[in-house]
């Protein structure tokens, strides 16, 4: 496999990291990415956990990356919990399928354990996460803010068993995202970077049907 070593991300990784979230997301979810973006604003975000954002390279070179936000559960009586949302999680296409992706998660999960946290949420694709130890929201009595909508993308990994005690919760994700909102800062920061044609890929449809479906109550 050669040599593994993974690290905390330090301000000269910054670039390395940006072009190997481009790379890891162009044309995987939309036509282009906007993920590489939203890592460039993240750092920057006060929710962001830098404590969190782990880096893995193989032999010397940086293949994968991990990064983490804060996010909250609220209960029925409006009692709020501090829990952890990872993304993106990143390999680099040309080592993807060597379980790297799960190293990451591990060595993470590991580390915010030791931090305190006892839950992370995820939004994606459950084919990615289900054997990570992640389930359904609906397992876990985790809402959106609409009255019992258990959304099929939205995934829940307790980094502590039992720590969710089957009551109901809203997730209320970080607002680190919203950045990607603004469309003509995308493009410009994009622009920084070598062109490369947008298309559509299968991949996109499947997410937009994961990422639009619920499970029934």
């Amino acid at each position: 496999m050669g040599d593994l070593t993974i690290r905390l991300e330090t301000e000269k990784d910054y670039r390395a990291v940006e072009e190997l979230t481009r790379d890891a997301f162009w044309n995987v979810y939309k036509p282009g990415a906007d993920e590489h973006y939203y890592v460039h604003q993240m750092r920057n975000h006060p929710d962001f956990i830098p404590e969190l954002a782990f880096v893995l390279e193989l032999d010397g070179k940086i293949v994968g990356n991990i990064m983490y936000t804060k996010a909250w559960l609220e209960d029925e009586r409006g009692m709020r919990k501090e829990i952890l949302s990872f993304g993106p999680l990143c390999v680099a296409p040309q080592h993807q399928r060597r379980k790297f992706g799960k190293i990451l998660i591990e060595r993470s999960f590991e580390a915010a354990r030791g931090m305190g946290y006892d839950v992370n949420i995820n939004f994606g694709n459950p084919g990615n996460y289900v054997s990570r130890g992640f389930v359904s929201c609906k397992k876990k009595n985790v809402c959106f803010a609409v009255e019992g909508n258990f959304p099929t993308a939205l995934l829940v990994c307790e980094l502590v068993p039992n720590a969710l005690d089957g009551r109901r919760w809203m997730y209320i994700p970080s607002a680190a995202a919203d950045c990607c909102e603004d469309r003509a800062a995308v493009e410009a920061f994009d622009a920084t970077f070598p062109p490369r044609e947008k298309a559509w890929r299968p991949s996109q449809e499947e997410f937009y049907i994961y990422s639009h479906s619920s499970v029934v109550r």
